[in-house]
């Protein structure tokens, strides 16, 4: 396979874009997270969700510790080129290390967020101890 496609990505400064990942079904974004070159190769080459961790500077398979997986569907480039989309299949049905479909589960009211989703497992049932139980 040509990567000459990641050549028409814009990536950032720092090497990155940013990716949405949404659900393929239900149409629900689920996360945010940024993708190196790298990242996006493996994603396409793997059929899975794969990001750049800003904070660990390493490679994150969404799913590698937590179970949740996302198995790719589709992904897609906005018109500018800078944002990357992917449409997945979220395994387990959480996407947010909150244990929550999403990770836009608060909404603002008035002057302060409230979290409206559920919890569909506790953080520390998903995560092992010695993990961390925070992503970008």
């Amino acid at each position: 396979m040509s990567e000459l496609w990641l050549d028409q990505v814009k990536w950032n400064s720092d090497g990155l874009v940013p990716a949405i990942a949404q659900d393929y079904k239900s149409g629900h974004v689920l996360m945010v997270a940024w993708m190196n070159r790298e990242a996006l190769m493996l994603t396409a080459r793997e059929g899975r969700g794969i990001y750049w961790s800003r904070s660990r500077q390493k490679l994150w398979r969404k799913g590698e510790e937590s179970g949740h997986a996302q198995r790719l569907h589709e992904i897609r480039l906005d018109c500018d080129g800078d944002v990357i989309l992917l449409k997945v299949e979220q395994l387990g049905g959480i996407a947010c290390h909150t244990g929550r479909e999403s990770c836009f589960y608060s909404v603002l009211e008035g002057d302060h967020w409230k979290p409206v989703d559920p919890v569909l497992k506790e953080p520390e049932a998903i995560y092992q101890p010695s993990e961390p139980s925070t992503h970008e």
